[in-house]
């Protein structure tokens, strides 16, 4: 069963950094990447997502914290469920899937890197992360494949397609 236009998905956005200057409209953006990916994914039921604007200073210390790895990433995902199983909001009922760290210091660097436009890099991240708060991974080089595929697919329903 596909998710429902009615299932409500929460997304919340915090800047935590002074680095980059958010763009007008990106945060809908990021909205509209999150529901995509859980449209794609036939993902049911209300869901509410965190995604958090750092500098590659804060991600460093996450990763370093987190992963054991001393060093500035993109990207980082913290998922509250496993197997479809999530902690629910108690007041609202709401599946909540974890949160999403970018590091927009790295997402301009890499738009730069890709020749692409920054929305996209941070969309692409946000789609990347979201995948992995669902569950996917990709250690093995066929979960790599299949989760390029997905993250391709979710950028095209939102107009961000590879040029």
């Amino acid at each position: 069963m596909m998710a429902m236009a009615t299932d409500k998905v929460k997304v919340i956005i915090t800047d935590r950094q002074k680095k980059v200057r958010i763009p007008t409209g990106l945060r809908m953006q990021i909205r509209r990447a999150c529901i995509a990916v859980l449209r794609e994914e036939r993902f049911e039921g209300d869901s509410e997502v965190s995604v958090s604007f750092v500098d590659n200073e804060e991600i460093r210390k996450l990763n370093k914290e987190f992963r054991n790895i001393d060093s500035a990433t993109d990207v980082l995902s913290f998922p509250l469920g496993e197997n479809g199983v999530y902690d629910v909001n108690p007041d609202t009922g709401a599946k909540l899937l974890g949160d999403v760290v970018i590091s927009m210091e790295r997402a301009q660097e890499q738009a730069i890197e890709y020749g692409h436009s920054f929305e996209r890099e941070v969309c692409y991240l946000t789609v990347h992360s979201m995948l992995h708060l669902l569950g996917y991974d990709h250690v093995e080089p066929q979960e790599k494949a299949e989760m390029r595929m997905k993250e391709e697919t979710v950028m095209a329903r939102i107009g961000l397609e590879r040029i």
